[in-house]
């Protein structure tokens, strides 16, 4: 009798581990359907633009009907939101760790400008976004993040600045505010053209902008 119970129980637990495998394995492949919807999204997003981008455009590259992208996302709201909330999160810890590791103001902000041209390939669509969207998301409630997190970025460059002000290293005479604005407009807008395709990768264009920030073009 204990055999046969001992033996149910065993199968039992057989079954249940079974159902949990599959229950990963189903979990894990609908998370990879949504990343590869997200992927799809961003590309899209990248080239047309978010608000001239459609659910059923999405779909249709998804090779899926548009009801069935309801599945993994409420809206397109929804996808773009997991783009740029990713985009921040990643770009705030990065800038965060700069500033903690430290070094001299110009291997600080050296740093915070490397960071910025290393998102341009992995975080294009987020850019672009931001980039051609800024005016609408920030309109939305579900994007007030997003000012925050700017807010957020800002304020560590502008630390960086002023320590390098302080130092005596960089010109006292410059608004850190209106200087941060500058550099990260001459990032950003490098979307539109850099293609590392083409010979050129993120490391060759922080180097060169570097060079020109700190050095400037004029010869000493």
């Amino acid at each position: 009798m204990t055999t046969t119970t001992n033996s149910g129980r065993a199968r039992a637990s057989a079954r249940e581990g079974g159902g949990r495998r599959r229950a990963r394995g189903a979990t894990g492949l609908a998370s990879e359907r949504r990343d590869h919807l997200v992927k799809l999204a961003a590309e899209l997003f990248a080239k047309k633009g978010f608000q001239a981008t459609t659910v059923r455009e999405i779909a249709d590259e998804a090779g899926i009907l548009s009801g069935s992208l309801y599945h993994h996302f409420d809206s397109k709201e929804s996808i773009v939101d997991e783009i740029l909330s990713n985009f921040f999160t990643e770009l705030m810890a990065a800038d965060r760790a700069a500033l903690e590791q430290g070094g001299t103001p110009e291997e600080v902000l050296a740093s915070l400008v490397r960071i910025s041209f290393g998102t341009l390939e992995p975080h294009r669509a987020a850019i672009t976004v931001l980039q051609n969207d800024w005016n609408y998301l920030k309109g939305l409630e579900r994007f007030a993040y997003l000012i925050q997190a700017e807010e957020e970025v800002e304020q560590m460059w502008i630390e960086a600045i002023k320590n390098g002000q302080t130092a005596g290293l960089f010109r006292p005479d410059l608004d850190p505010r209106l200087t941060y604005r500058m550099i990260r407009d001459t990032i950003w807008v490098s979307v539109r053209w850099f293609q590392p395709n083409e010979g050129l990768d993120a490391k060759v264009l922080y180097g060169h902008y570097v060079s020109v920030l700190l050095d400037g073009i004029h010869v000493h």
